[in-house]
């Protein structure tokens, strides 16, 4: 199979795996294409890729599928033929939010080989988690390929499918509601005298370390937390005001509010 990636969408998403993978891959195995054809270009060039048509990105051995659920039909009714016609292996990587795999192939008109992933808009800077999951029919050495180009987009984990709904209420919402927190965070300096770009500095690498601590230490959130509360002290304050707030609750019904929003737009 090819070891070319064309991607039928250059959006927020398909930009930031386009940009991950241009760094794997030679600027001649990676193919952009979108409706509008001067943005496809303009991040081309960016790139270092070429820009096409959205046959020509058909025609590699993956072809991204960056568009969003309710434009899908009408790009599978565009591609059908291109990849009924097709004698060479092939894979379909669908990013369309909710949208199963099994409806992916009858969009297609074939049992073709599909790996559904869901990223997240960190991956443009190479920290994006992304969820995947695969038909029956990707080979081990396909999926290894996909793995091995994709790894500067971030940190890629196998996910049943009936779970990546779920795990992209978290990670592919996330960043929303983590830039939520940490525009709060840093107005909160604001109120109390700090610069807004001081602020806004001191709130973005706050969460960056605590995330690495975690990470590395795996301690329970909890538990970090715990350590930050002296008793009697600042932080314990300022806990007791968020939960006064409802910040865990609303956190919880944020994930919650997107799960069920993607679910329906995969119907």
């Amino acid at each position: 199979m090819k070891n070319t990636f064309g991607f039928i969408g250059t959006g927020n998403m398909g930009g930031a795996l386009a940009k991950g993978a241009a760094k794997t891959m030679a600027g001649g195995s990676v193919f952009l294409s979108d409706g509008n054809a001067a943005k496809a270009e303009a991040l081309a060039d960016a790139l270092g890729c070429q820009a096409v048509t959205v046959a020509e990105a058909a025609a590699c051995g993956y072809v991204f599928l960056g568009v969003k659920p309710q434009h899908l039909p009408g790009l599978m009714q565009e591609l059908a033929p291109i990849l009924a016609a097709r004698e060479d292996d092939f894979v379909l990587v669908s990013m369309a939010a909710g949208v199963a795999m099994a409806d992916i192939r009858r969009l297609a008109g074939g049992d073709y080989p599909v790996i559904r992933i869901m990223p997240n808009t960190p991956a443009a800077v190479g920290s994006g988690v992304i969820l995947y999951d695969t038909t029956e029919n990707v080979s081990q050495e396909a999926l290894q390929q996909f793995l091995t180009n994709m790894a500067k987009c971030g940190w890629l984990d196998p996910l049943p499918e009936k779970l990546i709904d779920a795990g992209s209420a978290v990670s592919g919402c996330g960043p929303a509601f983590v830039c939520l927190f940490m525009e709060a965070l840093a107005d909160g300096g604001v109120l109390c005298g700090l610069p807004r770009d001081k602020a806004l500095a001191y709130a973005a690498r706050t969460l960056e370390g605590t995330a690495k601590l975690l990470l590395e230490t795996g301690d329970h959130p909890g538990k970090l937390k715990d350590a930050v509360c002296s008793p009697g002290g600042s932080t314990i304050v300022g806990v007791k005001a968020l939960e006064a707030g409802g910040l865990r609750s609303a956190a919880i019904h944020a994930v919650e509010a997107a799960y069920v929003k993607t679910k329906e737009l995969g119907k």
